[in-house]
């Protein structure tokens, strides 16, 4: 907190009374986690056990009727005449039966809190009543009030015995629009707490902490939503009603004053409580947006990486050749010889390429000869010729090979070659292809 000094106010005109440095407690860290568990927690210790009657539900001699009579094998109420008598009993769903896993008085009731902890949430409750925002985020109504923490000087509270004082004292203060939101609030509870002495529920007013008591409690007692607590013993369940962070805390000057003796600072221990020292913020400047996009961080960050985000497209190895490739180097072989099985055209075309590069290579062959003689200063005659050579593919071999010592036959309409079973041919075309 940036200021060093809070104002303290006359309740009598209103005016400074004096100032007061402000104690090390309000700038501990604000901690909504630690303040709602601890709440939570320390809330469930004002409970007061309660159960069922270990009798309820089987107060009768039921017995179950059994197999055979077409009816369900629930225990049933005995004897007759009434409407009582073949009931069903003791179950959970029948009328008149027990409850599910009747409630015990033997239940964990209390919980147990750890006393670091339970100071570390008071004095994050301590501190977010010094914020202005959080007191109005709360619901208080302190648009006109002079000053968050508001101080008033103890000798203007110390003897007021009657409301009507206090109310006087509060509206000088500017401070009574939240004890008229208060009253204003109260509502009949809905639901069967009307009828167990919580009949009406309303807002919390102003908290009032004083350091010795006196008639001033007598005259705030009547108002609704004001509560009182003292200093040595405050109590987060005043502090922060519900978990909720921002209480309106009205402070006398000594209360005030006593914070330091009580929490400490940061360059001193508490006076009061054994070799404690206040809880210091993770981060001094919360503001992060700030501190990292500041001149002087981002000066010696390292540029933005922009990677592009790759994502694998999954193909089918059956239906793509290049991933089939990847994964089956020899599916190239595989696939050629197949076509090349398949396709008669496809023969052709291979054939006449093989042809054609054996005529290229022999080509290069004589060129490069001649290059060679005319290096050495060879002449017309004397270089080597050059021939092209054919580039006409061989003949292809016959559909169905001659037996040995068959004569060839002509391929007529009536005599179409040679007859065998399909069995047969089909293993001597396999014989030829290999």
């Amino acid at each position: 907190m940036s200021r060093p000094t809070v104002t303290v106010y006359s309740g009598t005109d209103g005016k400074v009374a004096g100032q007061v440095k402000l104690p090390g407690v309000f700038e501990c860290p604000i901690r909504t986690d630690v303040v709602i568990h601890v709440h939570r927690d320390i809330s469930k210790n004002g409970r007061q056990p309660y159960a069922v009657s270990k009798y309820a539900g089987h107060q009768t001699s039921a017995e179950s009727w059994g197999t055979g009579r077409a009816v369900s094998r629930i225990p049933r109420v005995p004897g007759g005449g009434t409407h009582r008598a073949g009931q069903g009993a003791f179950g959970n769903m029948c009328r008149g039966g027990r409850m599910f896993s009747p409630t015990k008085v033997y239940r964990r009731w209390h919980r147990k809190v750890n006393k670091n902890q339970r100071r570390f949430a008071l004095t994050s409750a301590l501190a977010a009543s010094a914020n202005a925002s959080l007191v109005l985020a709360r619901g208080h109504r302190i648009e006109a009030v002079p000053e968050i923490p508001l101080v008033v000087s103890t000798a203007t509270l110390k003897d007021l015995a009657k409301t009507s004082s206090a109310i006087k004292v509060l509206k000088t203060l500017r401070a009574y629009d939240d004890v008229v939101k208060a009253k204003d609030s109260r509502k009949i509870r809905a639901g069967k707490g009307k009828m167990r002495n919580r009949r009406y529920r309303q807002r919390r007013g102003p908290l009032i902490v004083f350091h010795q008591r006196s008639n001033m409690n007598f005259a705030f007692r009547n108002l609704p939503g004001v509560e009182f607590c003292n200093v040595n013993s405050l109590n987060l369940l005043k502090l922060a009603p519900g978990g909720h962070l921002g209480r309106f805390v009205i402070w006398t000057q000594e209360a005030f004053e006593r914070l330091n003796a009580l929490y400490g600072t940061y360059k001193k221990a508490s006076v009061e409580k054994f070799g404690y020292r206040l809880p210091r913020p993770v981060v001094t400047n919360s503001d992060l947006h700030r501190l990292i996009n500041s001149s002087e961080v981002q000066s010696v960050l390292n540029k933005v990486k922009h990677y592009r985000k790759y994502v694998p497209h999954k193909k089918n190895p059956l239906k793509n050749l290049g991933v089939m490739l990847k994964l089956n180097p020899y599916a190239k072989t595989l696939k050629r010889k197949e076509l090349l099985r398949s396709n008669q055209r496809a023969k052709k075309i291979a054939r006449n390429f093989l042809v054609v590069r054996k005529a290229r290579t022999e080509e290069q062959k004589q060129l490069i000869a001649i290059k060679a003689a005319r290096k050495e200063g060879k002449k017309g005659k004397d270089l080597p010729k050059f021939t092209r050579v054919k580039r006409a593919a061989p003949k292809p071999a016959t559909k169905y090979p001659r037996r040995a010592g068959q004569k060839p036959k002509k391929n007529n309409k009536k005599n179409p070659g040679l007859k065998m079973n399909k069995h047969k041919k089909a293993s001597l075309v396999l014989l030829h292809r290999q």
